[in-house]
């Protein structure tokens, strides 16, 4: 592992964004990343008293929205960033749910939980950032209940299509001068190579079967520039 791997997409690297990341995620997703959490939300099909881990939690948003979504659920985010968590403790407060939701300082690639903990395992924009994804995936299987549902939502390049052009225009050049421009961080450029780097959606949602999910077809949205792939954790796996 190179010098610059171990710092892009760590949670040092976030560590130093994490002050604007909010407002920088709104601004270059034209404020469309909420309603792909909200999708992902509803994609868990949780039941009532869920338990719930959020992986790479960052500032809390996706374990918010699931804490409101289901109100007797118990959610735990995990995030490698300790600057991300401060901000997602504030939040947190504010809402009034520290009774519901759990931070904790982690990485997907070794989860401290026992086998069949949750009922659901989520995770937002972070899955590229996993040096091991196999392992995380495998992870996250081992930790989700027999029948539980596994969520990953994760930018892409969109390979094809009359708006793809545009679009990876977008993520080539929009998205790393804005992310810098707007943060004061050079760091956002590495968001561009990531997403890049990612493997394409039927590729990623073979990796999840390879780590014993029961897979749905990947669901690209807006144009591409997202998908959400959805798993679920066989009965006798």
């Amino acid at each position: 592992m190179t010098a610059e791997s171990k710092t892009l997409g760590s949670g040092q690297m976030f560590d130093g964004i994490a002050a604007r990341y909010d407002f920088v995620n709104r601004v270059i997703s034209l404020g469309i990343d909420q309603s792909w959490r909200r999708r992902t939300v509803r994609a868990l099909e949780l039941p009532e008293s869920a338990r719930v881990l959020d992986l790479a939690t960052g500032t809390g948003d996706l374990a918010l929205l699931i804490a409101r979504a289901a109100p007797s659920s118990r959610v735990v985010g995990l995030d490698p960033s300790q600057k991300m968590l401060e901000i997602a403790r504030t939040k947190v407060e504010k809402a009034g749910l520290g009774e519901r939701v759990e931070l904790v300082l982690g990485d997907a690639e070794t989860l401290p939980f026992a086998d069949a903990t949750f009922d659901g395992v989520s995770i937002a924009f972070g899955i590229r950032n996993v040096p091991n994804r196999p392992r995380a995936l495998a992870e996250m299987a081992r930790v989700t209940k027999p029948g539980g549902r596994i969520a990953v939502l994760e930018l892409s390049e969109p390979r094809g299509g009359v708006l793809g052009p545009l679009v990876r225009f977008h993520v080539h050049s929009v998205v790393p001068t804005l992310g810098a421009l707007l943060s004061g961080a050079p760091e956002y450029r590495y968001l561009q190579r990531s997403i890049a780097a990612f493997p394409p959606a039927d590729e990623f949602a073979g990796m999840m079967r390879t780590a014993g999910l029961e897979v749905e077809p990947p669901h690209p949205l807006t144009f591409g520039v997202c998908h959400l792939y959805v798993g679920t954790r066989g009965a006798g796996s």
